[in-house]
């Protein structure tokens, strides 16, 4: 008779633990890595740019780009997306433009400066044409 009422019990409970399993879950908070993709470009290394420099000039001060498109070969695009465990996703682009193998230009959201200076200006507009000065003939 112990073992008739024992069972519908265990499976009421068993019932129950399942439906508020949900409320539990609620509670817990697992840990999200932070995730860095593509290319970590600052204004520092935009800085360092002049009109006139070489591919692999360019190549040294900024790393290799994560875009050589096939269909336009006188742009590189540098792209770097951080996604935090917790928040919104930040995007950040800089794509340099050459012309006969020389840099012509770069646009992008990064500007070159300095990179305590650039933290303490607000952040209006996220794309930017930077005028590159010509590079000292040797």
């Amino acid at each position: 008779m112990r073992f008739v009422t024992l069972l519908p019990a265990v499976a009421a409970f068993g019932l129950l633990a399942g439906c508020s399993i949900s409320s539990l879950t609620d509670q817990i908070n697992p840990y999200r890595i932070d995730v860095r993709q593509g290319n970590y470009v600052d204004q520092e290394m935009v800085a360092r740019l002049k009109k006139g420099m070489t591919r692999e000039q360019v190549r040294f001060a900024l790393g290799t780009p994560l875009i050589v498109d096939v269909f336009h070969p006188d742009r590189w695009d540098y792209v770097y997306r951080f996604q935090p465990g917790r928040g919104e996703p930040q995007q950040r682009t800089l794509s340099v433009f050459f012309v006969s193998d020389r840099l012509d230009r770069v646009e992008g959201d990064i500007e070159p400066g300095d990179a305590q200076a650039a933290t303490a200006a607000p952040q209006a507009e996220r794309s930017r044409v930077v005028e590159i000065a010509p590079a000292a003939e040797d």
